[in-house]
């Protein structure tokens, strides 16, 4: 093989009169005027190579290159005439006139052409993965994603951060989503789990006094996928003692300015804003909303707090009772038809339906203007800030069907009349979440990040009449809509710790059996410990600005976890099976 001397990224008018070797894969082969011309590709970039039939046996071996043969060339940088450069390449200043060719390897005609302007079926894709890692678009997907592992060190070895392993086979203590379970050959009958996280192991390093500790992991869980889902996937994993939620907090900021300002040129405003749980729910109807636009909920009770309209009135008679309402600027122009569509899709949601006026030279219009009074009007325009057609849509119902049927609307709203700036990154920091969530299924209360979280100090003693009611000392990290960090302060005492597990209803003996451990390293001296986790995997798709995470993993599954390429998971041997005391039923 001739070695390369450059790449095919690198060569300019510099370089000029030097002679160079090559290697790559043929990306296109054009035959002019006699003249044969190959753009040959690798990961740095494209250079154009021509062939002149003067030189008879390189010349022959380049009328049989095909798209995707690899060779090695050796020629001359010459300058290109001045109407055939090519302003779209880096090297479009450039040629190689070639005098050498050896052809390393011939390649089949592939399934799809190795370009990005194509739309492809994510199955064939996926079949040959391989070959789709090869488009531009994809590998600078892929690069981008190395140099956020680069920066990520960079960041936590600077700020004296120490980089340990977790293991990847550890006990079964599910408590969510469901693990994924290894048989063990030498303990038949007994299993590992794949780590949903390394949660108890960095505990236990804040125990052992490493103070702080980061690592980049590989997590799973096997729960039901979706495009921003996948079976493993990756996390940037935090833990620091001595910190309450600010350090914590802070330190995460530092580690998104960096990589945003490193990797991709962006700015991020400081500080990130933040806003309770509460009020994120009540304002946009989920814990995660995108500030990209505005379009708030606005809470009418008091605006409606007389009125004769039996629904509204009927609602307001109840606790939770919840009168919501998002103003669509322009929405006037919507269509009746488009309208219905609306409320049809707020019945999908949940609601019972979905009310709506518009206002109009100066009146309100329209759905339910009718049963709405002129006090009640004059309210609506000093709380709503009506503007010339804007359509405002209300639900009265129960609160925790108002807020997230209004803040799904509001996002399918704002989708369909492109009102999302796709340019911008909107971070912000939701704090103060309630500790637990009641399960309807398992008939008790579950802890709504995991069993470790603490309650903040004056909701202790709430854990065991009034759990609903407990906050937690717990934060998430929010980019565009979407969670992107979640962390929280630890249980740093056994006695606390025991008082979460009574909240849960899990009995002490689940408690020995599954976290024993744990509840053993807190008698000896645990220090106050806190820390986050990114998800990795869907930084990098808002950094590169994919709609898909499998856009980001060199070598995803399917939304079934089903891996196309390699046909994994597949079936095994008996004689593997036998060896570890498993019969199939």
């Amino acid at each position: 093989m001739l070695k390369r001397t450059k790449t095919c990224g690198e060569l300019n008018s510099q370089h000029i009169g030097q002679k160079v070797v090559l290697n790559g894969w043929v990306n296109k082969r054009r035959n002019l005027g006699g003249l044969i011309f190959i753009d040959l590709r690798d990961r740095y970039g494209m250079t154009q190579v021509v062939f002149n039939p003067e030189n008879t046996p390189v010349y022959n071996l380049a009328k049989g290159l095909r798209a995707e043969d690899v060779v090695s060339v050796t020629g001359m940088v010459s300058a290109r005439p001045d109407d055939a450069l090519n302003k779209d390449m880096k090297t479009g200043q450039i040629e190689i006139s070639a005098a050498q060719i050896e052809i390393l390897n011939k390649a089949k005609t592939t399934p799809f052409e190795i370009r990005d302007e194509i739309d492809l079926n994510e199955e064939l894709r996926l079949t040959y993965r391989y070959l789709d890692l090869r488009r531009p678009g994809l590998q600078r997907n892929i690069i981008l994603r190395s140099k956020v592992y680069k920066t990520v060190r960079k960041y936590f070895h600077k700020h004296d951060f120490l980089e340990i392993e977790t293991p990847m086979l550890m006990k079964s203590t599910p408590e969510g989503a469901r693990d994924f379970l290894v048989p063990s050959r030498n303990h038949p009958g007994k299993f590992y789990a794949l780590p949903q996280s390394p949660q108890t192991y960095k505990q236990l390093l804040m125990i052992s006094g490493f103070d702080k500790y980061f690592q980049i992991v590989k997590c799973f869980r096997d729960e039901d996928l979706r495009k921003d889902r996948q079976p493993e996937f990756t996390q940037i994993d935090v833990e620091m003692s001595f910190v309450d939620e600010e350090d914590v907090m802070e330190t995460a900021d530092g580690l998104i300015l960096s990589l945003f300002r490193e990797v991709v040129d962006y700015e991020i405003p400081q500080p990130v804003p933040r806003m309770t749980f509460q009020q994120a729910f009540e304002r946009y109807g989920t814990d995660k909303p995108d500030l990209r636009f505005g379009m708030e909920i606005k809470t009418l009770n008091t605006v409606f707090n007389e009125s004769d309209f039996q629904v509204f009135h009927t609602v307001l008679q109840k606790p939770q009772g919840r009168i919501g309402a998002v103003v669509v600027r322009n929405g006037g122009a919507l269509s009746r038809k488009k309208i219905d569509r609306l409320i049809a899709r707020s019945k999908e949601l949940g609601a019972k339906g979905l009310a709506y006026f518009k206002f109009q030279q100066g009146s309100l219009t329209a759905g339910i203007a009718k049963f709405i009074t002129e006090k009640e009007a004059q309210r609506l325009k000093e709380e709503l800030e009506f503007r010339e057609n804007d359509l405002v849509l209300l639900v009265a119902d129960d609160q925790n069907i108002t807020y997230p049927v209004l803040g799904q609307l509001r996002l399918e709203i704002a989708e369909q009349l492109q009102l999302i700036d796709r340019n911008r990154y909107e971070f912000l920091w939701i704090t103060d979440f309630p500790l637990l969530e009641f399960n309807e299924d398992e008939n008790r209360y579950v802890a709504r990040h995991h069993p470790f979280t603490s309650p903040k100090a004056q909701d202790i003693d709430k854990l065991q009449n009034h759990p609903e009611q407990a906050l937690a000392r717990a934060y998430d990290l929010v980019l565009n809509g979407n969670e992107i960090a979640g962390g929280s302060i630890r249980i740093h005492t056994k006695e606390l710790q025991e008082k979460m597990f009574s909240a849960l209803k899990i009995s002490s003996e689940e408690a020995e059996n599954k976290f024993g451990f744990l509840m053993r390293a807190l008698e000896y001296g645990a220090p106050p410990h806190g820390g986050i986790a990114f998800g990795l995997d869907r930084l990098v798709m808002f950094m590169v600005g994919a709609d898909s995470i499998r856009d980001v993993i060199a070598f995803p599954k399917t939304a079934s976890a089903y891996s196309l390429m390699d046909e994994a998971p597949s079936v095994v041997s008996s004689k593997q099976l036998a060896e570890l005391k498993i019969r199939l039923i």
